[in-house]
């Protein structure tokens, strides 16, 4: 790598840190959340999905206002916004203050990944782009580390509050990169953002997650449920009809005419709905079940961090020269066979024997598939449009997610005990093994892959 490359590699990481730290901290968090501030299940629910409803909505207009206006000043916004929703965060009353916060900070971070691995397929190629975002990933996932573990420790000891302070340090550090780096932004002087498609992408998804969340406790008979689930579907659809008609459209359709760039997507879906459930699953229960405390439960899952971060860059590597298909089709079935391991949880809890070897499964599965599963997606679209395409996928991801999570009462029983913890193990599972065949089904190597030489 030049200096410039290293520079960039550098701040991308740090920026992109912030909301994989944040990520971890609240899934650590969650049973003290609801212990002080009421709620139970949904306060927790709604903590996790009000980040990603505005995160999976504005990523899109992220997307958009980066490859317009340039990588560095949305990163720079989404910085500065993502540090003062945390503060809100860390002073909330009450549960209700507290997810309005968490839909705050969610807006701040759809700036953040967008724009970071922008930077990098801006300014990298070939293998090189593919050894990149494996470093990437390797260090933007040590949050998975730090976060469990400091926040843990702050959890048991201290608050959850001063949990999410925690933040202001990588925000600070990046800001400082920004500042001196003496970066220029390329703007596009005839850009228009689709405010209109974002009010309608984000008031879509809110009213459907917010019929899937309270639908255990209403019904589907009642009003309160089928009244926002049906105009949620409408509004979404009105989303997607206007993108085909608007002149800069925040979720352009013809990329999905890239088969690479649609069947990741698809096999995006299944995985990260699948890691999101798995995350906040196995750190409750451990919890709330296995009576561990947020610190142990939050350590858990050491071993697939580990694995991930050792071994990310390498197989990025080894994706930009040989091609994702293989990784992307092995990957997510380790991973399904790792959460099917967690059906060894019994009343009779011992984490060595029945947790430990279920993580060491997933952190091998998830280390063959993040980066190849990134470098495909971004890789089939050019560099040009590297913004959008990252916000897109990173989109999908969250929109999965929020969809997982929404739909946790109902793939629990309405209670995260033995019985439900099980139940989750075996949906993740099914999820998981969907996003290897997707792949294998539908992802193609690059010509070019076999004949690139390794960076």
């Amino acid at each position: 790598m030049s200096t410039t490359q290293r520079f960039v590699l550098w701040i991308a990481i740090l920026g992109s840190f912030v909301a994989f730290l944040d990520g971890t901290i609240v899934n650590v968090a969650l049973p003290a959340i609801s212990d002080e501030l009421g709620g139970g299940l949904r306060t927790q629910q709604w903590v996790v999905d009000a980040y990603l409803i505005t995160l999976g909505a504005l990523i899109l207009v992220a997307g958009s206002v980066s490859d317009a206006y340039g990588r560095v000043l949305v990163l720079r916004i989404g910085l500065i916004g993502f540090g003062v929703a945390s503060l809100a965060i860390a002073a909330a009353p009450t549960a209700e203050f507290l997810i309005v916060a968490r839909a705050v900070q969610g807006a701040a971070g759809a700036f953040l990944v967008p724009s970071s691995l922008a930077l990098i397929t801006s300014n990298f190629s070939g293998g090189a782009q593919g050894r990149a975002i494996g470093i990437w990933t390797a260090m933007t996932t040590s949050a998975m580390i730090v976060g469990p573990l400091i926040g843990g420790l702050l959890v048991d000891l201290a608050s959850w509050r001063l949990a999410f302070l925690i933040n202001v340090f990588p925000i600070g550090a990046t800001l400082v990169l920004l500042a001196r780096g003496g970066f220029r932004d390329t703007r596009q002087p005839d850009a228009s953002i689709d405010w209109l498609g974002a009010a309608l992408c984000t008031l879509g998804l809110g009213g459907m997650v917010y019929a899937l969340i309270e639908q255990p406790h209403l019904g589907w008979s009642s009003p309160a449920i089928w009244v926002p689930l049906l105009l949620g579907a409408v509004l979404f659809a009105l989303f997607i009809l206007r993108q085909r008609r608007v002149r800069s459209p925040i979720l352009p359709l013809d990329l999905f005419r890239v088969r690479n760039f649609s069947a990741g997507n698809i096999a995006t879906t299944f995985i990260y709905g699948a890691l999101a459930l798995n995350g906040m699953v196995v750190v409750v229960y451990l919890q709330e079940g296995a009576g561990l405390s947020a610190t142990l439960a939050g350590l858990a899952s050491l071993p697939t961090t580990i694995l991930l971060i050792l071994f990310s860059s390498r197989v990025g590597t080894l994706s930009g020269r040989w091609g994702p298909r293989l990784f992307m089709t092995v990957g997510p079935i380790t991973m399904g066979a790792g959460a099917l391991l967690l059906l060894t949880v019994s009343t009779d809890f011992s984490y060595w024997w029945q947790v430990l070897p279920s993580m060491v499964v997933l952190g091998a599965g998830l280390a063959l598939t993040v980066a190849p599963l990134t470098s495909a997606i971004l890789g089939s679209i050019g560099p040009e449009r590297s913004g959008i395409a990252s916000a897109v996928n990173n989109a999908v991801a969250r929109v999965a997610g929020l969809i997982a999570i929404a739909l946790l009462a109902t793939i629990v029983g309405g209670a995260l005990d033995l019985d439900g913890f099980h139940r989750a193990a075996i949906v993740t599972a099914a999820l998981m093994i969907a996003g290897g065949i997707t792949s294998f089904l539908g992802i193609r190597n690059p010509e070019t892959a076999a004949d690139t030489p390794p960076a």
